[in-house]
């Protein structure tokens, strides 16, 4: 056989391995990205469209339940929204980095405004979830009576609505990482 063949488990010159390690995280990013602002943007929709009126509701005295009515769920709604509009912004550097794979300072900065958006969605979820409990269960010692027993509909669109929301935590923990792993590569 001539040498211009190639056989069989043989790698061909000039092409890395890493090179396209580095693209798949990087094309891992992207999806998780666009993943992560559908899970902010359905749950900041769900919370924000949130309101419920009781069929008992006399002439002058209606028995309404909005979102809006709780301040830690306008933060949640606020937050989520926030997150969510990072992200899409966040789309084009991940672009970026799939073209270019080896680019380093623009990660590092990615790195760390995600985990800004990390803290902000985990304190928004974790604030939205002290006031779902309590709607769900109430507090003997306060006199907080759980209303989630009146409120069915609005309880299940609150609680649904976190669901989103931790989706988007775990996310960016994996896009964290994620990032860390490409840069080490470099």
């Amino acid at each position: 056989m001539k040498g211009s063949s190639i056989e069989v488990g043989e790698a061909i010159k000039g092409a890395s391995p890493r090179k396209g390690v580095r693209r798949g995280l990087s094309i891992m990013d992207f999806i998780l990205r666009i993943v992560a602002a559908v899970a902010t943007l359905g749950a900041a929709l769900a919370m924000a469209t949130t309101n419920e009126t009781l069929p008992f509701a006399t002439q002058f005295i209606k028995f309404r339940a909005q979102f809006d009515d709780l301040p830690s769920l306008v933060f949640f709604v606020m937050g989520n929204s926030v997150v969510c509009g990072y992200l899409v912004l966040s789309l084009v550097p991940s672009i970026f980095h799939i073209v270019r794979s080896t680019a380093v300072k623009s990660r590092i900065l990615l790195v760390a405004f995600d985990t800004v958006m990390l803290g902000l969605i985990t304190a928004a979820a974790s604030a939205a979830t002290s006031i779902v409990y309590i709607a769900h269960n109430g507090n003997t010692g306060a006199n907080w009576f759980a209303i989630c027993q009146q409120y069915n509909n609005f309880c299940q669109r609150i609680s649904g609505s976190l669901i989103g929301s931790y989706i988007a935590v775990a996310l960016f923990t994996i896009l964290i990482i994620l990032s860390v792993v490409a840069i080490s590569r470099n």
